[in-house]
């Protein structure tokens, strides 16, 4: 080795710098996109006595009007008994066209939308399909059904376009009472309250129309794209969007009441949030792209805690005060694992390998906790344990709801309607909270 000069020395030992720093922002960049765990004891936590089920329900007093059950979507369907599935089917819808989304549900009627924008409506008990329309070339949600109404968005209306549109249908009279026109697609399950029909679309408009005519009462635009639905809670709206940013705005004016956010704010680490957020306890409950699920105070969007999976988190979380467990969040990851975490920390209760990537959202039916994975197998696990018990080889995304008597199941291209063992004791829940 010849002896190295000065200003050799010099320059290897700023080369060795910069590789240093290079490696250090690399790491950086490494940590935001995949954050570890966080948590905020200091948070604001709320608990609110169990829903309890109607003590005389008939099958007229059904309803499952949204995706995620209800406004808060918490995708928490009480029963009075526990629901135990059987393998026998009903009723069967068969087909050749994607499942993506559950249905919904008032009385004795399903409303399904297809992933062609294909509405049928049926009868719960027995299947039978009394009325279908295409609304449109594209779709990729879940109606609301309040009232007898549905709404529909429809993330492409013509074939070729990049447009959707927002579509109310009259089922039983068998008639579109009005559609409208949007400036971009829109796959964001609509919430109806008071009169009001709310969504989000892919440019970042947040809308609120009136339900009777589609009149726009108001919108707001967010930073990017607003895929998922909007959670409702105490007045207000809470969603996240493709920029990585969670908003709470007013539903009486649209106004920005808070958000969080954005980049790497606040330890976020970036990615986009694809999934309908969950309201309970005085959290908002959120998955996003970059593996993490998140808990923000719903008064001021302050970060209570983050929870790092080995994953994209596309899946919408269920959440439920469970006995002898405490409240608990559910969600499924692309790692292949669905987790019962403590809502009020983030800790992990329990995680169980399900054999397959979570995309959909998760259900919360009595004391079992439904998914399904793209490997095409919905499940059922004790929500206190996650003891498996009852699976079958269907479905792919978002797994199934229930009038506590029937097992309404999506599979890839069809829904089966499963026989449970309380069958003809008909177990119902109290009607979402508005």
């Amino acid at each position: 080795m010849f002896p190295r000069s000065r200003k050799t020395r010099v320059l290897v030992g700023l080369l060795a710098a910069a590789i240093l720093l290079t490696a250090a922002a690399l790491a950086v960049i490494l940590s935001a996109r995949n954050p570890g765990d966080l948590s905020n004891p200091d948070v604001a936590f709320q608990t609110a006595p169990t829903p309890k089920p109607s003590p005389k329900p008939t099958t007229e007093d059904f309803s499952w009007p949204v995706y995620g059950y209800d406004g808060a979507r918490t995708h928490n369907y009480p029963l009075a008994q526990p629901l135990r599935p059987t393998k026998k089917v009903r009723w069967s819808l068969r087909g050749s066209v994607l499942l993506e989304f559950t249905p919904v549900a008032d009385g004795d009627s399903l409303l399904l939308l297809k992933n062609n924008a294909s509405l049928f409506a049926l009868k719960r008990q027995t299947g039978a399909v009394y009325w279908k329309k295409k609304l449109g070339d594209l779709a990729a949600s879940s109606p609301a059904y309040v009232d007898g109404i549905a709404y529909c968005t429809i993330l492409v209306g013509t074939r070729g376009s990049n447009k959707g549109l927002i579509v109310a249908v009259d089922p039983k009279k068998q008639k579109i009472l009005w559609s409208k026109k949007l400036a971009s697609r829109t796959e964001s399950s609509p919430f109806v309250r008071e009169g009001v029909v709310y969504f989000g679309s892919e440019n970042g408009t947040v809308y609120a129309l009136r339900a009777k005519n589609g009149k726009v009462l108001w919108t707001y635009n967010a930073g990017g794209a607003v895929k998922g639905g909007l959670a409702y809670a105490n007045g207000k709206l809470f969603f996240g969007d493709y920029d990585g940013t969670v908003h709470a705005i007013s539903a009486k004016d649209g106004k920005a009441i808070w958000t969080s956010g954005g980049g790497g704010a606040l330890g976020l680490g970036g990615g986009q949030f694809y999934a309908t957020a969950s309201v309970a306890f005085g959290r908002v409950y959120i998955g996003n792209t970059n593996s993490s699920v998140y808990s923000f105070s719903t008064s001021n969007g302050e970060l209570a805690w983050r929870h790092g999976t080995g994953g994209y988190v596309y899946s919408s979380a269920a959440v439920a005060d469970i006995p002898k467990l405490g409240p608990t969040v559910y969600i499924g990851s692309y790692d292949g694992n669905l987790y019962a975490l403590n809502a009020k920390s983030g800790a992990v209760r329990w995680s169980k390998p399900t054999g397959g990537r979570i995309s959909g959202g998760i259900e919360i039916i009595g004391d079992l906790v439904f998914y399904s994975t793209l490997e095409k197998k919905t499940a059922a696990l004790s929500a206190r344990s996650g003891r498996t018990i009852w699976s079958v080889p269907k479905g792919q995304f978002n797994p199934a709801i229930s009038d506590g008597e029937l097992l309404f199941v999506m599979g890839m291209t069809s829904m089966f309607a499963y026989e449970t063992k309380s069958a003809g004791k008909l177990n119902s829940a109290p009607a979402p909270a508005k």
